[in-house]
């Protein structure tokens, strides 16, 4: 039992709206099949007494960047990811409270060509800011969904996002036995 592209789409932006603020498309993009931006950002401090008495400080940044097409060549995939992160970069704004700033690029299709999962799985990017990374670093986590089979290939770095797309099947497939459908 396939999902269908567009209802997964609306859980997949349900579920990130939650802690991200969401993007819609802008005009320009119509050459690449991007449905929406999300951007996660957050600022941890621990004081001592007053806020001036700062011990300890950092900050958290990721944008993620959601693609969806009925199916993805590997030529498509490597431009969706290569887009995202020429788009990501100039936003990364390193200093010495910073800790991270990761892409996430996230490819749904209803299905995906053997060459495509090799081409997001072997995809990677890291980089360091400052001496020994004092500055924090960025890298990408990549994934890609495969609608038909219900099943999510990631690279190395976003290992997490199997998981995280495994249980919104879980979660879909309650749905649809809880409604009769």
């Amino acid at each position: 039992m396939t999902i269908e592209r567009d209802v997964f789409l609306e859980i997949v932006k349900d579920a990130y709206s939650a802690y991200y603020t969401i993007f819609p498309v802008e005009e320009g993009a119509e050459e690449l099949p991007l449905a929406f931006r999300a951007e996660y950002k957050v600022s941890d401090e621990q004081y001592f007494f007053v806020k001036s008495a700062t011990i300890w400080h950092n900050e958290k940044n990721e944008y993620c960047f959601v693609f969806s097409a009925p199916a993805f060549d590997a030529a498509l995939a490597g431009k969706c990811i290569d887009f995202s992160l020429e788009e990501m970069l100039p936003k990364v704004k390193p200093h010495k409270t910073h800790q991270y700033t990761n892409c996430k690029v996230i490819l749904i299709a209803d299905s995906l060509e053997k060459e495509t999962i090799r081409t997001v799985q072997k995809k990677k990017f890291s980089k360091s800011y400052g001496p020994l990374s004092t500055y924090g670093y960025t890298e990408l986590l990549c994934a890609a969904v495969d609608l038909s089979e219900r099943k999510t290939y990631a690279n190395r770095m976003g290992k997490d996002l199997e998981s995280f797309f495994g249980k919104l099947f879980a979660l879909r497939s309650e749905d649809t036995q809880g409604n009769g459908k």
